[in-house]
């Protein structure tokens, strides 16, 4: 036997879940002979790509990771006073490994389907529950992006809500960070919004002004007492809105008790690592009045079909899926997993530990305002929580060199230098600060006296000192023990049905593998611990990792680059349309504001355009669901003076390849517009064909879809944009670090890469991968879709396919047939909890269907499970039909069934238990018991309570109604 010595691990195939034999059996399922005779009757010949895509070729995994410890190597880890939003901080380790590192946390979906998701559902209760007593506010969100969106986010609300609406002009303090001032310039344009900017002391709120914004403390660290400007503000029927810090709030009066409005921050420094930026969740929290306005999702509490606790999503009315261009924001993927790490680490530690963590911090930075007093330097702030200014003179530059020689990065402002403490710094850090500070000025560092624990006294005065109690509920009183913690995190997490389980065969969010190894390098510190504002001289290691990824991406798009800073897939929608408003108004075409929208798109597509301050017009489907080409042509003329884009979802979002795809981009480009091309479908495209080889100016992509990055339960996600040559200098600037093009839109994120960390997971996937993996990844994803297909098109019908029958990488089951015999679309999905599967994509793109998307990652035996689910689910919508299961009590209806139900002393259904929990027999070896029946929407919507409270009272008012 000879011996193949030359052999090295291809990761495309640990990927790429199906075989040899796999392929096979689905091909003579379909009657092909070959995965080309398959793509050459779904994707048309028109419009594929003509030579290979030129990528490094693929790396196994352990050079991969070997290769990327080197570029890290090239990051310098220094101690970051910079401060500015961004803090170190301390992930305890039992969050880190069993949450953050735990693919049975970060592979869960979006919580929609609430029976499945319990667990993160309670977690994200915790988080908001912490949110609300902090800032002494109402009511709280599930998260946002970054704080400087959530501010933008804020100051829309408070438009939207304005009553005097001749009113435009919005109030911002000198003192907010500048990423924000950037990102609210960015959201203000397209709606006229003026932004005024002042100190608050000297400014007085008028009737033309529909809100105002602070910051506590502010951007230099000094705490502002805001009690009469916010009465000032209310006065004059204006809103305020406060930008605060979280663990400040521990020792400071909330803004909730002082008159704010809306509070929103980032939760950061609550054990989620800096990362260059991201990803964070921010927070949202708001008056109760304001419910049905707040952006981003709420999560409420209701009761399930025997009355007992139980969790959802509330008011989902509010989602931009529903109000479309209506919405009050675009927002679809958030940031859940970090709200959820933030959300543990204030359970972990308990109020009394927070306030422990703020004493310090603060404590520490009062001890270093004493010392570099006595040192002679002026300290310019009088009240401040962790940031003191202290005026350096002609002093800086001899400051920064010894900073820099001693690994230390301070955030300077002219001459004077921010500096920032924060959980990790310690009684040696300040030390060394004094030692630096002293130096320089030719003073013996021993010489200076710093104030022993027992003499340090706080600086904040009485009024602004924090007297209410905050996380008071049992949760934040019972797991500070590591053991416990463990137990906690592990109790919610067997709640939760993630990838660690089965197949999640969501049409257009695509949930496939996130390999172990493209993980792994997020937590490494050269990349955690890095400050987004750190000297570029020190991020050689980033740079290299986005200059990669940058090619990579522009050549599978065909653009001619790219903008990662979106962090999200609906924030780079925006930042496309952004980007072509920007190029419009350049022309002085500024008249261009119409976005042509075909009436199958994502939801958010039309929330988007709102947001960029587009008119939309709809274009109507065909009978095939394809994009009616005459009445696109018909509208484009009509509105060819004033068409901005058009925006279109490839392959569509009915899971079609169209075949019309070059005319239609023709059309709109003869009219004057652009082309934005809505990427979630990306994974349908890579290799095969692109979106400038299609005709498209622009395109987001959904990095936590095609290109690995996890769902996390509802984020984090990247939306970066690609664009094409004309389009290159109108990309995404950023106030603070200089990645400004020629005429750039000001930033759409806070961080000028986004959420950087995370951009080393799809870096990892496309290495791996190289050219060729990518694109069998694709040809393997219409591969599984289409063997989907044949196996239950017997069963259901396929609403659209394309000309030769075939669908792309997803498929629409239409269930609109089955309310004939009781059975909504709802009571299928709930009954696949039963056989062990999440639902796929419920009523969208149309109602009452299922759209099912298989991913490559998915080997045959699985796609074969979900099938035989599937198709015994409809034998019991037969059973139904003929008379054989009851239209009211039947498997489906009273689907999920927990182990309680099943297990109890009665059983009053006309079907078994059996039937019921052990439908098929790969069930019995595999069971996922769902912990909660069916939930009551109606219930939670009719008495809203988004914390923690014991559910009993509001059991007792709802059978009072």
């Amino acid at each position: 036997m000879s011996l193949n010595i030359h052999y090295k691990e291809d990761f495309k195939d640990r990927h790429i879940a199906p075989d040899l034999a796999d392929t096979d059996a689905m091909l003579s399922t379909l009657g092909l002979g070959s995965v080309d005779e398959l793509i050459d009757q779904t994707v048309p010949a028109k419009i594929r790509l003509k030579k290979p895509l030129n990528l490094p070729a693929a790396k196994s995994e352990k050079d991969y990771l070997s290769s990327l410890k080197q570029a890290a190597s090239l990051n310098k880890v220094f101690k970051s006073y910079i401060g500015q939003g961004y803090y170190d901080t301390i992930t305890p380790g039992v969050i880190l490994r069993n949450v953050m590192e735990n693919p049975g946390w970060y592979t869960q979906y979006t919580p929609y389907q609430a029976e499945v998701a319990q667990g993160r559902l309670q977690a994200l209760l915790n988080f908001q529950t912490m949110v609300i007593d902090l800032t002494g506010m109402e009511i709280a969100n599930a998260s946002l992006l970054d704080e400087g969106t959530a501010a933008a986010e804020a100051m829309f609300m408070q438009f939207s809500l304005r009553k005097n609406q001749d009113a435009r002009k919005f109030f911002v303090s000198e003192l907010i960070f500048p990423q924000t001032m950037d990102i609210l310039k960015t959201r203000a344009n397209p709606f006229g919004i003026e932004l005024v900017t002042g100190d608050h002391r000297t400014f007085t709120p008028t009737a033309d002004y529909f809100g105002a914004i602070v910051q506590y403390p502010a951007g230099n660290g000094e705490v502002f007492d805001y009690t009469a400007f916010a009465t000032q503000a209310h006065d004059a029927q204006v809103k305020l809105t406060v930008i605060a810090d979280l663990l400040s709030l521990t020792l400071l009066t909330p803004p909730g008790e002082w008159g704010a409005d809306i509070v929103v921050g980032t939760t950061q420094r609550f054990g989620v690592s800096i990362g260059f930026g991201g990803p964070h969740a921010a927070f949202f929290a708001t008056k109760e009045e304001y419910k049905r306005s707040i952006p981003g999702r709420i999560i409420g509490v209701t009761i399930d079909s025997a009355n007992n606790y139980a969790l959802r999503m509330a008011l989902q009315t509010r989602e931009q899926h529903i109000r479309r261009d209506k919405a009050t924001s675009n927002i679809c993927t958030a940031q859940a997993l970090l709200a959820i790490m933030a959300g543990f680490y204030a359970v972990y530690h308990g109020p009394k530990g927070l306030k422990l963590i703020a004493e310090r911090t603060h404590g520490l930075a009062v001890a270093l305002s004493d010392s570099l007093t006595q040192i002679g330097y002026s300290q310019l702030n009088k009240v401040y929580f962790d940031t003191i200014q202290v005026e350096l003179g002609d002093l800086k530059d001899s400051i920064h060199k010894e900073c820099i020689d001693n690994e230390i990065n301070l955030y300077y402002k002219g001459t004077v230098a921010y500096i920032s403490l924060d959980e990790t710094t310690s009684l040696e850090d300040i030390k060394l600060l004094n030692k630096i500070f002293s130096k320089v000025k030719g003073i013996a560092a021993d010489s200076v006296e710093l104030a022993s624990e027992e003499h340090i006294e706080t600086v904040i005065p009485a009024a602004l000192q924090r007297q209410s109690a905050y996380l008071t509920h049992p949760v934040f009183n019972s797991h500070h023990s590591e053991h416990e913690m463990l137990r906690y995190i592990k109790s919610l997490e067997a709640k939760d049905l993630s990838l660690c389980h089965s197949m999640i065969a969501l049409g257009s969010c695509t949930m496939k593998l996130n390999a172990t190894t493209e993980m792994i390098p997020v937590t490494w510190a050269e990349f955690s611990k890095i400050h987004p504002f750190a000297p570029a001289d020190q991020v050689a290691g980033y740079y290299s990792v986005f200059n990669e990824l940058d090619r990579w991406l522009s050549e599978i798009t065909g653009f001619a680059a790219m903008s990662l800073q979106p962090n999200s897939g609906a924030q780079g929608e925006y930042a496309g349309l952004m980007v072509i408003r920007a190029y419009h108004q350049d022309r002085g075409d500024f008249q261009r504001n119409i976005a042509l929208i075909p009436s199958s798109a994502h939801g958010t597509n039309p929330a988007s355009a709102a947001m960029a301050g587009m008119k939309i017009v709809i274009v109507k489907c065909d009978a095939q669901g394809n994009i009616d080409v005459e009445d696109l042509k018909a509208k484009a003329e009509q509105h060819k003076d004033n068409l901005s884009c058009f925006m279109v979802t490839y392959p569509s979002t009915h899971g079609v390849f169209e075949e019309s795809i070059v005319e239609i981009c023709e059309v709109i480009h003869a009219n004057g517009g652009q082309v934005y091309m809505d990427g979630a479908n990306m994974n349908a495209q890579v290799g095969l064909t692109s979106p400038a080889n299609i005709g498209a100016d622009v395109c987001h992509l959904n990095l936590h879809k095609t290109f690995c990055i996890p769902h996390g339960g509802g984020g984090p996600g990247m939306g970066p944009i690609g664009v094409a040559a004309h389009l290159v200098k109108y990309l995404p600037g950023h106030a603070v670090v200089d990645i400004n093009k020629g005429k750039s839109i000001p930033a759409v994120s806070s961080a000028p890469w986004g959420s950087a960390s995370i951009l080393i997971i799809s870096h990892a996937y496309i290495a791996m991968m190289g050219g060729e993996g990518l694109k069998e990844a694709t040809r393997y994803a219409i591969l599984n879709a289409n063997y989907i297909k044949a196996r239950l098109e017997q069963h259901y019908p396929v609403l659209y396919s394309g000309s030769n029958g075939r669908c792309g990488h997803e498929m629409i089951l239409d269930c609109r047939e089955f309310k004939n015999y009781g059975i909504e679309v709802v009571d299928i999905a709930k009954r696949l909890m039963d056989y062990g599967f999440h639902a796929p994509t419920v009523s969208f793109p149309v109602a009452g269907t299922l759209m099912v998307e298989p991913t490559e990652s998915e080997p045959k035996h699985e796609l074969d499970r979900f099938c035989d689910a599937l198709i015994a689910i409809r034998s019991e919508i037969s059973a139904i039909e003929q008379g054989q299961l009851d239209r009211i009590d039947n498997p489906l209806k009273n689907a999920p069934h927990t182990a309680a139900v099943v297990t109890g002393d009665e059983w009053s259904h006309g079907y078994s238990r059996q039937v019921a929990a052990f439908p098929l027999p790969y069930v019995a070896a595999h069971k996922f018991w769902p912990s909660v029946g069916r939930v009551n929407d109606s219930f939670g919507d009719r008495s809203l309570v988004c914390a923690c409270p014991p559910i009993e009272s509001y059991m007792e008012e709802d059978a009072a109604i």
